[in-house]
């Protein structure tokens, strides 16, 4: 197979005689790339205003063209909240707090703008709004609080072992095997709270980059403060979004992996939530969840004959949404998702699915 590269401009340059300026024939070799760069004198020639264009074949790129590239991808990974269109950015280089925290975004369509508050980037649709406020459900405004968010990783977390979950460690390599098909690409960690699982992913060196994701303003700065106490952090594509788990700032089929730690019951609607991770997840991107399963402890409800008045009840209290294994992998599969599986322990359950 050959690689072309053609040399254009659109005025002469003393830099290369007239002959030079023609149609390359380039094989992959890299020998006769190298005799035929060398003989157009191309160095000369990337002075002046032309372009390289390389069709199949893998040249080096220059420091500042890998650096526009690579400004490009970070950029991409981000989209408007709104219409989903990729958000252009402006500021230093690097996919990390510090760098994204001195960059600005803006969405070219929405014309809408998204800057970092303290020291999270706040993609969430009311970003910027001076005058309207949203109150969330009871349970999400609980984990926005100050205390709460101090006490995550201090004591509220750890007592979920009393309902079956294996700990940190364990669940963080149960998740692990099943990312694995995906190992490489980039993860998201919705309803991050305080970061415990997305600073473990970020120092396993198993992504290209993984964001932080949560709705809490505070449990982000919980995550900071934790992240600043980890050296191996600050060398690692790490990024901290407040974010809607129901309008996800990302483009459609665009990211390798979702991880929702202990979130499902909290959503305000499970439903709106699992189908927004469907469509941003690639083909072949993989979903990975954990949460409580309906007992009759958590939930009065949770007896078939009972089941349906959950709907009535549910509209007059805040309690969370606790669904059987039966009901995740239905909503799962209603949202598009393949290849559901999970393991079970008690109440706690991790379960994974496809996109196809």
């Amino acid at each position: 197979m050959e690689a072309r590269a053609v040399i254009a401009s659109s005025s002469p340059s003393p830099a290369l005689p007239p002959s030079s300026r023609r149609k390359l024939h380039l094989s992959t070799s890299s020998q006769n790339l190298s005799f035929l760069v060398r003989s157009t004198n191309l160095r000369s020639h990337h002075a002046s205003s032309r372009r390289l264009r390389v069709y199949g074949s893998a040249l080096t790129l220059d420091p500042e063209t890998k650096r526009q590239q690579s400004n490009s991808e970070e950029a991409n990974y981000f989209a408007c909240p709104i219409c989903y269109e990729p958000l252009i950015r402006k500021g230093p280089a690097g996919f990390n707090v510090p760098a994204i925290y001195r960059s600005g975004f803006k969405c070219q369509k929405c014309d809408k703008a998204f800057t970092s508050k303290d020291v999270f980037l706040d993609l969430t649709v009311t970003s910027g709004m001076k005058e309207y406020n949203e109150i969330k459900p009871v349970r999400t405004e609980l984990f926005r609080s100050p205390l709460v968010s101090f006490l995550y990783e201090r004591g509220w977390r750890q007592n979920f072992n009393r309902s079956g979950f294996p700990g940190p460690e364990e669940e963080f390599n149960m998740a692990q095997q099943y990312f694995d098909p995906v190992a490489g690409g980039l993860l998201v960690d919705v309803s991050c709270g305080s970061g415990l699982f997305s600073r473990k992913f970020a120092k396993s060196g198993s992504y290209s980059a993984v964001i932080a994701l949560d709705f809490s303003e505070n449990m982000l700065r919980q995550c900071y403060e934790f992240s600043k106490q980890d050296e191996s952090l600050s060398n690692t594509n790490f990024a901290l979004v407040r974010a809607d788990v129901s309008r996800l700032p990302f483009a459609s089929c665009s990211v390798d992996a979702v991880h929702a730690g202990a979130a499902l019951h909290c959503w305000p609607s499970p439903s709106n939530a699992v189908a927004e991770i469907s469509r941003i997840l690639r083909s072949g991107g993989v979903f990975v969840g954990t949460t409580f399963l309906s007992t009759r402890l958590n939930n009065p409800f949770s007896n078939g004959v009972l089941r349906p008045l959950r709907q009535f009840v549910g509209q007059t209290n805040s309690s969370y949404n606790y669904f059987t294994e039966k009901e995740i992998e239905d909503l799962c599969k209603s949202c598009g998702l393949i290849n559901y599986s999970c393991k079970i322990q008690q109440a706690f359950i991790m379960f994974s699915a496809q996109k196809p």
